[in-house]
């Protein structure tokens, strides 16, 4: 089959025929791809980012943003089938462990993760995974609509998902960086709450799209969209400001904009965010981390999809073509998210 391998950091992976997958314990379950999402985390996997974090050994297989259909099941599985449609949760969890039966599958103390740490991810034609990690779908959804939604999905719907007590009525959410992630968390917020939502980005096409999905005032960030939204809030900041940047200054720009007593969600990473401590006691903000999403985050948010409240904006390349989207991706050329199609 063919599949994009990583075999040097700072270099870009190969497209090559390379061994199908095969089982290899009772919970195993093979995938035949229909999408492969392209995400900045695979700009930071070949940049080194994660040599030390993961440690994979090179060469291997990148993408862990994958849907398609179930190809092959160990004699052990029982909730998906041949021929089932369906969304990878991008880390397969033991099912076992304290964090696991408390719904945390990103803490699990025996997860792996596919296309980011040593195990072969799904920008190929076949990619292995375990039952744990399969949401059955449609079997009339197209894998590639919503491929991304593995991951960046859940990423965002994850930090609007925590933030819903928040953002009761009346209240004002800042989604700074309207891109992949920042596009699904404007509609996950108007799905799920009565808040007024302001998207920043850089890009006027960007915020084209911000309004398509549901935003009520777009911002242009030139330099002075913190002020814009001290204007747009007399004066007072946003309750929630989520964070899909948090690089180049942005995770400052994002303090600066949120009222006191509010909370500032970091979803992107890169940056280095420097507070003054008195900052802290005398605004009473909050400053809350997000990594991956809960396997029930992606169930809920397919059900958003299927329901017409959240959809992926996409741009497709054939696998052939991973350099080309790796590149346009990195150059900021992609418009919602890019997807491979095998």
């Amino acid at each position: 089959m063919k599949a994009v391998r990583l075999y040097d950091y700072h270099k870009q992976p190969i497209v090559e025929e390379v061994p199908e997958p095969v089982l290899s314990g009772p919970l195993d379950v093979i995938v035949k791809i229909g999408g492969a999402g392209v995400c900045r985390t695979d700009l930071h996997i070949i940049e080194g980012q994660f040599d030390k974090v993961m440690g994979p050994q090179l060469p291997y297989t990148i993408g862990h943003e994958n849907a398609g259909w179930v190809h092959e099941v160990g004699e052990g599985v029982t909730n998906v089938k041949v021929g089932d449609t369906v969304i990878l949760h991008p880390q397969p969890s033991c099912g076992l462990c304290l964090a696991c039966r408390a719904g945390r599958d990103m803490q699990c103390t025996d997860a792996f993760f596919p296309g980011v740490s040593n195990n072969d991810g799904g920008m190929a034609e076949y990619m292995r995974t375990t039952a744990r990690a399969c949401v059955k779908l449609s079997p009339d959804t197209n894998p590639a609509d919503v491929a991304a939604l593995a991951d960046a999905g859940i990423t965002a719907y994850h930090a609007v998902r925590k933030a819903i007590p928040l953002l009761h009525p009346g209240t004002t959410a800042v989604v700074q960086g309207a891109g992949g992630l920042g596009h699904i968390g404007i509609q996950a917020l108007a799905a799920t709450t009565s808040t007024r939502i302001i998207a920043i980005d850089t890009h006027p096409d960007a915020l084209e799209l911000a309004k398509k999905v549901g935003a009520d005032v777009v911002v242009l960030a030139d330099g002075d969209h913190v002020q814009a939204v001290k204007d747009l809030t007399n004066g007072v900041g946003a309750n929630v400001v989520f964070d899909f940047v948090a690089e180049h200054g942005a995770e400052q720009d994002g303090w600066l904009m949120t009222a006191t007593g509010g909370s500032q969600y970091i979803i992107g990473y890169g940056g280095e965010l420097r507070i003054p401590t008195v900052d802290f006691v005398l605004g009473q903000k909050n400053v809350v981390g997000n990594s991956v999403g809960s396997y029930s985050d992606l169930v809920e948010l397919m059900a958003l999809v299927e329901a017409g409240k959240v959809a992926l904006h996409t741009q497709q390349y054939p696998l052939e073509k991973a350099a080309q989207a790796l590149e346009d991706l990195a150059n900021d050329r992609v418009r919602g998210r890019a997807i491979l199609v095998p």
